[in-house]
């Protein structure tokens, strides 16, 4: 099986999404929507967030901030949150400056370029997310250490992942996306990676079941292997091809985030700082 490479496909639209905010804005909607790990963070998030904002201001560290998908969703859904977010791409943290520039002049988000396994925080977080990250960086126990090192006592850390089963989507010496350092993580694999971190496994689950699974590879695998042998001039004809198809993907999404998936080919885990 040939490798799908996610960067450059990213890196076409960023080009184009950047000069329009408007368009930024309906790339982040159609992330939300198309992307169903962003239906489990976001559901996760506000169940264990909505205590916090309730209370006073909190804190929150997106590790491997991209196009910024999760930073306009924290900020439109909570009121006393201020956000930093991180990552090692210059030209993503940019276009997020850009994009978020009346946030960050309300002092309600800051982007940095930070590498995780060089972070030095220390308590100064009550939430740290970082999503589809861990699986591009070979020294991952050290990342995770300093995420949890930056939390708070009694602060969340959470996490999503290709898992194991992935592997159903490359050969042995193969995995499916060119970029990432390992197929993914089994809830043993990653439940024993946190607690050697010092934090406490709260919810390890796996996302993307049959349904979920079977959706992803409609909606975004085979049009992401397109995109990567042609021009974005393919777009018309992708949008002939989601009318009909999208409504069943969502269909499937729905419903596995509705079950609790044996297996699956995404994993979240939800852990907390003693």
């Amino acid at each position: 099986m040939s490798k799908i490479a996610y960067d450059p496909v990213k890196d076409r639209f960023a080009a184009v999404i950047r000069r329009f905010p408007i368009l930024r804005t309906l790339f982040y909607k159609l992330l939300d929507l198309f992307f169903l790990r962003s239906w489990y963070i976001r559901r996760v998030i506000r169940r264990r967030a909505r205590p916090l904002d309730e209370q006073s201001e909190w804190r929150m560290l997106d590790a491997g901030t991209g196009f910024g998908q999760y930073d306009r969703f924290l900020l439109k859904e909570f009121s006393n949150i201020r956000v930093e977010g991180i990552d090692v791409k210059e030209d993503y943290l940019a276009d997020c400056r850009n994009y978020f520039g009346e946030d960050i002049a309300r002092q309600k988000i800051q982007f940095k370029k930070q590498d995780l396994l060089e972070i030095s925080y220390r308590d100064e977080f009550d939430f740290t997310i970082c999503i589809d990250v861990l699986e591009h960086i070979e020294e991952d126990e050290k990342a995770i250490r300093n995420l949890a090192k930056a939390l708070q006592s009694g602060g969340y850390f959470l996490m999503h992942s290709p898992s194991h089963y992935s592997e159903s989507d490359a050969g042995e010496e193969d995995t499916f996306v060119g970029e990432h350092a390992r197929a993914g993580y089994s809830k043993e694999d990653i439940v024993a990676k946190i607690k050697r971190a010092g934090l406490e496994p709260v919810d390890v689950s796996y996302t993307y079941g049959p349904p979920g699974h079977f959706a992803w590879m409609l909606i975004i695998k085979y049009p992401m292997i397109l995109l990567n042998k042609i021009s974005l001039l393919a777009l018309p004809l992708l949008a002939l091809y989601y009318l009909p198809v999208l409504p069943i993907a969502l269909i499937l999404m729905r419903l596995d985030l509705a079950r609790e998936n044996e297996w699956g080919t995404g994993i979240y885990a939800l852990a907390r700082k003693p």
